[in-house]
């Protein structure tokens, strides 16, 4: 029985295919197992958002290399689509497989035999035309479900497109058997993942449904407490959408927006679908229907033509929005994309002060939103996510919360008080009693 082992880089759309990928081959009777268990075959699952991530497929590479010197190495994910010629030149890589190609890898690669030159099976973009459905088991206390993949958006600093095609999504009623079947197990919580969730709804070209039918329809889903919406364009998050999820028996409150930035005019220049005005009239709609809802935000900074002033334009716009997080990315240039074109380019030194600042706005952003939750009672979900004696899991509204650690609390949702802030910005709680609720 050959052994195979899984790596994954990237979002949770990535960890949610890895995770559907590795099903197929135990179902083929190979053993899945640790990436320092000397497996016969390593999968690793590539992000390209940056080139740090071209970085650390390399390196992971050789890492593998160095645990098993003769096994297999297969290289999938966005990096394999956008460059796999380059992959292929990576010393112990015996084949890369395009997005077109990653969920036929078992048929595809001959038993794993090495040969004499990496074998690259990557088509056009064009090819990777069908969705293919997955989810995480297993992995993680939460369940990460692939409801769309692709993006029919042209941002001019995202390769996405490129390495993933256009947007196409699952149906409502397949994704609701999905949930049914993932009810019967032990899990609590599904995160729905995609590449533009918002654009759900796609399927085979054509609009035939949209998210707010996939929301409704999971709602009614029996045996799942906990839906969550990974990430949502803000043009796409409806007032419906909120609206819902304020009366919601399942969803919880916690929205992920992209923002990219705070000035219109960089806003125009990256090609984004809204401006200003419309991400804060959303913020302030999930405010005023639920205050106590958590809000990420991801925000590029040193886009080409970012100057001090128009920094400030984002800076100023953040710290004065109720939002409860940043997710901040240093602008890199990325190859066929038509920012890495464009004049006017902010130097990596400034980039990175930039990065710096809006980390630390992030870090008092969340610090104010734990604060506000303070003495208030929560559902936390608790993980197998154990430190120095100590256990954490997340509130509905994504605070992260502490408790002495009890094995039966594991995957358990119990209701705690929220108490202090400890020295490592998470929340202590009342210590909840190990009684099982019913859900």
């Amino acid at each position: 029985m050959k052994r195979v082992a899984f790596y994954t880089l990237g979002c949770k759309l990535n960890y949610s295919e890895t995770s559907t990928i590795s099903r197929m081959f135990e179902q083929k009777g190979y053993e899945k197992v640790g990436f320092e268990e000397n497996p016969d075959i390593f999968i690793i699952n590539t992000c390209s958002v940056t080139e740090n991530a071209d970085k650390k497929c390399k390196k992971i590479v050789k890492e593998a290399k160095k645990i098993s010197p003769h096994a297999y190495v297969t290289i999938i994910g966005c990096y394999a689509q956008l460059k796999p010629q380059e992959i292929a030149e990576i010393k112990g890589v015996d084949a890369v497989l395009g997005a077109a190609e990653k969920f036929r890898l078992i048929e595809l690669l001959d038993d794993f035999a090495h040969a004499q030159e990496t074998k690259v099976l990557a088509s056009e973009i064009q090819d990777a035309d069908t969705f293919h459905a997955s989810h995480s088991m297993h992995d993680r206390t939460r369940t990460f479900l692939k409801v769309q993949d692709g993006c029919n958006y042209g941002c001019a600093f995202c390769t996405i497109p490129l390495a993933r095609g256009k947007s196409r999504s699952d149906s409502v009623a397949q994704v609701v058997a999905t949930a049914q079947g993932i009810a019967d197990s032990t899990v609590k919580e599904v995160v729905l993942t995609g590449v533009n969730i918002g654009d759900f709804g796609i399927q085979e070209g054509k609009r035939k449904e949209r998210l707010f039918d996939l929301v409704k329809a999971l709602d009614e889903v029996d045996g799942i407490p906990r839906f969550r919406i990974s990430s949502i364009e803000p043009n796409l998050l409806t007032n419906q959408i909120i609206e819902f999820v304020a009366g919601s028996k399942r969803f919880v409150p916690h929205f992920h927006i992209p923002l990219q930035s705070g000035s219109n005019t960089i806003l125009r220049k990256m090609g984004r679908r809204y401006l200003r005005e419309l991400y804060e009239d959303r913020v302030a709609k999930i405010k005023q229907l639920m205050p106590h809802c958590c809000i990420g935000v991801d925000v590029i900074v040193g886009f080409p033509g970012e100057s001090d002033e128009l920094f400030l334009e984002t800076y100023q716009f953040l710290n004065e929005l109720p939002i409860s997080y940043l997710h901040v990315f240093t602008y890199s240039e990325r190859a066929n994309t038509r920012a890495a074109e464009m004049e006017d380019v902010v130097p990596m030194k400034k980039r990175n002060e930039r990065s710096k600042m809006l980390r630390i706005l992030s870090e008092k952003k969340k610090r104010k939103f734990y604060e506000e939750n303070l003495g208030k009672t929560w559902k936390v979900l608790f993980e197998e996510d154990i430190e120095n004696g100590m256990m954490h899991g997340f509130t509905e509204n994504y605070v992260r919360v502490s408790a002495k650690y009890d094995p039966l609390l594991i995957n358990e949702i119990k209701t705690v008080t929220l108490t202090e802030i400890n020295e490592q910005g998470v929340v202590n709680v009342v210590e909840p009693e190990v009684v099982f609720e019913k859900h």
